[in-house]
């Protein structure tokens, strides 16, 4: 059996490894194929299909965009869409902008908090500087305070500062899901949502589907069992695609975040699903 890894992150968002360094994991790991994922960009995938090209294993083109419903962050993949399309890099671009809001926005929160940093410092972190077209987020902020000796890992950043529950976190108006769903769809993609498992608001996958929603992410480093299987019935109920992926980053304070690539994998034949899915649009 080959299987592929849909879910991945490199550093033209908030992984640690340029997007060749990913294919070359995916490669070492035995996968068939690995999809790039960055938050609202796609800034590595042209450096991802060379190395694909080159390593000989399939790269599958995504996206990760941001949404908000009930709240709360809700993410929704996009694959195979035409990523160089001007209307969607506008519309990620104009994505970019509100997120680049909330980090001063948490930024300003610390700083309330008695627990200092600029921005400046959080770009000083990172491995490799900003490009126009790539993002900066919350596990960048997270590097940067740990960095400083404000927190003593990436989680306790998140647990007291940056997560949903903690001091600092904030979350200004975005698109909602079905908005997202519309820009992939306007792409040629096929929307899948992302971590169901994370937001609890299995009432939203139906109201999706309704939308245009073509798959759920079923297998994910942070679903438990139990979640698996009760998505697992969601997307047969749906007769939704069931895709799955480690959510990789790379490593930050000598713990890998969320799981490495290849640790959460689904046949490979989903590729060709999600494919034909795009061909049916």
């Amino acid at each position: 059996m080959v299987y592929a890894d849909l879910h991945s992150h490199t550093l033209a968002s908030d992984g640690m490894q340029p997007a060749a360094e990913n294919v070359r994991l995916a490669v070492a790991a035995g996968l068939g194929a690995i999809a790039i994922t960055d938050h609202d960009t796609v800034a590595g995938l042209q450096e991802a299909i060379a190395a694909g090209e080159q390593y000989g294993i399939q790269v599958v083109p995504g996206v990760e965009i941001s949404t908000i419903a009930g709240g709360e962050d809700i993410h929704v993949l996009g694959y195979w869409m035409d990523y160089e399309n001007e209307l969607f890099l506008e519309r990620l671009a104009n994505l970019r902008s509100v997120r680049d809001k909330r980090n001063e926005m948490m930024l300003e929160k610390l700083n309330e908090l008695g627990v200092p940093l600029t921005m400046e410092e959080v770009r000083a972190s990172l491995q490799a500087s900003k490009k126009v077209d790539e993002t900066l987020g919350r596990p960048h902020i997270a590097d940067a305070m740990l960095r400083k000796g404000h927190v003593g890992s990436i989680a306790e950043a998140f647990d007291r500062f940056l997560g949903k529950d903690g001091a600092a976190y904030v979350n200004p108006p975005r698109i909602e899901p079905a908005t997202a769903i519309d820009w992939i769809l306007d792409a040629g993609g096929v929307p899948v949502l992302a971590h169901p498992g994370l937001y609890g608001q299995d009432q939203l996958i139906g109201e999706l589907v309704e939308s245009g929603l073509a798959g759920i992410e079923v297998y994910h480093a942070d679903h438990t069992v139990e979640q698996e299987q009760h998505y697992l019935s969601i997307a047969k109920q749906y007769q939704l695609i069931v895709t799955a992926g480690s959510d990789f980053h790379g490593e930050r304070g000598g713990v890998v975040f969320h799981s490495p690539i290849g640790s959460k994998k689904i046949a490979i034949s989903v590729v060709q699903q999600l494919f034909e899915a795009k061909r049916k649009l």
